[in-house]
């Protein structure tokens, strides 16, 4: 296949599919109370609505409120891209690619963060720091992950690091990532994405002035986030690697789907922690990826 066309279906593939995953998540919430929900396409009803709207600003924004959520939409998109889906490899692979993902998700939270703090909102910057303060832990989580897989392959590229099957601290590193997804995605209960409260407020109170396109992006942005850490999920833990591409991909999404109704799931029974225990959470997901990569670094050391 002509590598610009398959850059270029792989990119639908990330953008089309990313916002059925919180319709899903949503829809499993209202299952658990005993309600109907919101139809599962809901975002992408929002998404086509707001993208009508007009933009109202701040009089004390720079033109950085408006570049903010475009960048992060940008570099979450790139970290899209450069995950392998499956046996089919990526659409930018390259060694030392898992680095350059790890700073692109950095980036999107700076870009979303300084866009908020642009408004001079007491609320927003509130929420920016709590955010900030979240990913101290979380960032340290993944590489965490990373490194375990890094050392369990022998490599840095993503094609190669998710390629093989997964080692013996592959429920170790699964409830690691888990806890991961949910912080980076402002999940409950590290966030609930459906309160209006600004005080409990975490991600939500960050995009309070957003209106318009540049709304629709970040919303864009935070389910292609989402789907992201799913795939990334899926493939560090399921062995695939001897699987058929077909038979693979067909994995790949039954687990997407599973980890998907493990957050709504979570999201239905579990309820908010206090600010207070959300770092000793974290670092317990760190401990528990660390753990994962003193057992594939062991293991390596048996072999």
């Amino acid at each position: 296949m002509n590598p610009m066309l398959e850059l270029i279906l792989r990119l639908a593939v990330w953008l089309l599919l990313a916002p059925m995953l919180p319709g899903i998540i949503n829809k499993v919430k209202a299952w658990v109370a005993g309600r109907k929900g919101p139809p599962v396409l809901q975002l992408y009803y929002d998404l086509a609505k707001l993208w009508r709207k007009g933009v109202v600003m701040s009089t004390l924004a720079s033109p950085a409120f408006l570049a903010g959520p475009a960048v992060a939409w940008v570099a979450v998109t790139g970290a899209a891209l450069l995950m392998p889906l499956g046996p089919t490899g990526s659409a930018l692979s390259f060694r030392g690619d898992v680095l350059v993902l790890i700073y692109l998700l950095a980036l999107a939270r700076f870009c979303t963060a300084w866009a908020a703090m642009e408004t001079g909102s007491a609320f927003e910057g509130m929420g920016a720091a709590r955010e900030v303060s979240y990913a101290v832990l979380a960032e340290a989580t993944l590489i965490a992950g990373v490194l375990s897989l890094s050392v369990q392959t022998g490599s840095v590229s993503l094609t190669t690091m998710l390629a093989p099957a997964a080692g013996a601290g592959a429920v170790l590193l699964a409830a690691g990532l888990f806890v991961v997804l949910l912080a980076e995605n402002c999940r409950v209960p590290f966030d609930d994405p459906n309160t209006h409260l600004e005080l409990t407020m975490i991600h939500e109170v960050m995009v309070l002035d957003h209106s318009g396109p540049p709304f629709a992006v970040i919303l864009h942005g935070a389910s292609v986030k989402l789907l992201l850490f799913a795939v990334l999920l899926v493939q560090a833990v399921l062995p695939m690697g001897d699987l058929a591409p077909l038979t693979a991909i067909g994995v790949l999404a039954a687990g997407v789907l599973a980890v998907t109704l493990g957050v709504g799931l979570v999201e239905s029974l579990l309820a908010r922690l206090a600010f207070r225990r959300v770092p000793l959470l974290l670092t317990t997901a760190f401990l528990l990826c660390l753990f994962a990569l003193l057992v594939a670094w062991k293991g390596g050391g048996n072999e």
